[in-house]
């Protein structure tokens, strides 16, 4: 059969948008993520495939595949016949999220310069100022939400939202460091993030260059020293 070409309209095609909705195993995941990264569950945790799945409500197999998502992430030790665990942070782990990261942010951060409009920069101000509460207010949680919203936000303002979305994917052994500084690193991080509102403000692309890669860069010295005061939560 010959296809030909025809300047004639197609067929209406029916929307379908970005509706997919959340699996049992994607919510057990989300779940189960969030509480690794945050170490309400800290390294050298046990996990049973039979308490989360009473916990949460569903059978076991959508937990032995949110386990397995995990475990391919290097979050969770999977030990047949035995508990599982949830693994030490790893520093070769952190230390490529953060390479990764910064190649990323430093670009975006360029783009954000000139594409971002004074009312995109007033919005970044508003959360850099809910920031500043949070430390006074010792909320840790709170801040590392506000952290990945400030970055969230120049990537999706320079319409960039997929580096956001790179980034997330690849983050989560630095969140796991970083929370174990949030009490004496959440201040030093609302200063830099200060600095990086100036450069923005003043359309300096080399100054927020400059400012973001430090700003990311500090995750080796904070691991260097929480590896030194906690060397048990650490593995090479």
């Amino acid at each position: 059969m010959t296809l030909v070409a025809s300047d004639q309209p197609i067929a209406a095609l029916p929307p379908i948008g970005d509706l997919r909705q959340p699996t049992v195993t994607d919510l057990v995941f989300d779940a189960l993520y969030a509480r690794v990264v945050n170490l309400s569950l800290p390294p050298g945790a046990k996990l049973s495939e039979a308490e989360v799945a009473a916990q949460m409500g569903v059978s076991r197999q959508p937990v032995r595949d949110a386990f397995y998502r995990l475990s391919q992430m290097g979050f969770i030790q999977i030990r047949p016949q035995r508990a599982t665990l949830v693994t030490r942070i790893s520093k070769e782990a952190v230390m490529k999220a953060m390479f990764i990261r910064s190649s990323l942010e430093e670009a975006c951060i360029r783009t954000a310069v000139t594409k971002l409009t004074d009312a995109h920069l007033d919005a970044l101000d508003e959360v850099v100022d809910r920031q500043d509460a949070a430390v006074k207010g010792d909320r840790r949680s709170e801040f590392h939400a506000l952290d990945d919203r400030f970055h969230h936000d120049i990537c999706s303002f320079s319409g960039l939202g997929f580096v956001w979305a790179l980034v997330k994917e690849n983050k989560g052994h630095m969140d796991r460091t970083r929370f174990l500084s949030l009490s004496a690193g959440a201040p030093s991080a609302h200063a830099d993030h200060l600095r990086i509102m100036e450069a923005l403000h003043a359309r300096d692309t080399e100054a927020a260059t400059l400012s973001m890669r430090q700003h990311l860069g500090k995750i080796e010295g904070i691991l260097n020293r929480l590896n030194s005061d906690q060397p048990g939560i650490f593995c090479d």
